[in-house]
């Protein structure tokens, strides 16, 4: 299928993010029916259902209409330097073995398809912090770091670091929302346990997280 929600990606730019999202809808058909509507002006490069089956909306080269406002590192224009992917959830359940499978195969086509490495693939919460919370809690970010496909943080020693000027060093938009929001996207994501003040913990992952894969530094 094929949305009219896409356009060029400016500046000729080549995507070097995987941006996960989950489509709050009550089923791939109707999030299909919807990243296909002129009106709604949104889209994605694909949607991944329930039960595992692919359906390509925008071309790879192409700009899908997915991201928003928001930034990660110093890429302000997600949609250009980006590949969209929607799942198939209304954000309130887990993601089932097929659609993880699939997205698995998926993502390693992508990410040998243009070097797209495991710290590039992030979730749409991480770059627009309190506007997007997907994929949410119920995602199994872990599963993906075990197959090369993202990446998860070890603490080392506990408390040491700045947890917000590392949480920059990894690509989170510090300064362009509250701290409370920055700590409640690396939560969702790597902690979704974690409660109350920022604590040793996470200042700990985030620290390992800016050491082992700091955010290339990038003007677009």
């Amino acid at each position: 299928m094929r949305s009219p929600n896409q356009g060029a990606r400016r500046e000729a730019a080549r995507p070097d993010l995987i941006v996960i999202h989950y489509t709050a809808m009550e089923s791939a058909e109707a999030a299909i029916a919807r990243l296909c509507a002129p009106e709604a002006e949104v889209s994605a490069h694909y949607v991944i259902s329930e039960r595992g089956q692919i359906t390509r909306l925008v071309a790879e080269e192409s700009r899908a209409w997915h991201a928003g406002a928001g930034r990660w590192g110093d890429v302000r224009d997600v949609n250009s330097r980006s590949i969209g992917i929607e799942l198939a959830n209304r954000g309130d359940h887990p993601f089932g073995a097929p659609q993880m499978a699939g997205l698995e195969a998926l993502m390693a086509g992508i990410m040998a398809r243009w070097g797209i490495g495991p710290a590039r693939v992030i979730g749409h919460s991480d770059m627009a912090p309190g506007r997007k919370g997907d994929p949410g809690a119920r995602f199994d970010w872990a599963r993906l770091a075990r197959g090369g496909l993202s990446v998860w943080p070890v603490a080392g020693a506990a408390g040491r670091g700045d947890f917000y000027a590392d949480a920059a060093r990894f690509g989170y938009p510090v300064g362009d929302v509250e701290d409370a929001l920055v700590l409640e996207a690396f939560r969702l994501r790597f902690r979704p346990w974690g409660t109350g003040a920022l604590s040793r913990e996470d200042a700990a992952l985030m620290a390992d997280l800016a050491t082992k894969w700091p955010v290339a530094r990038d003007p677009l």
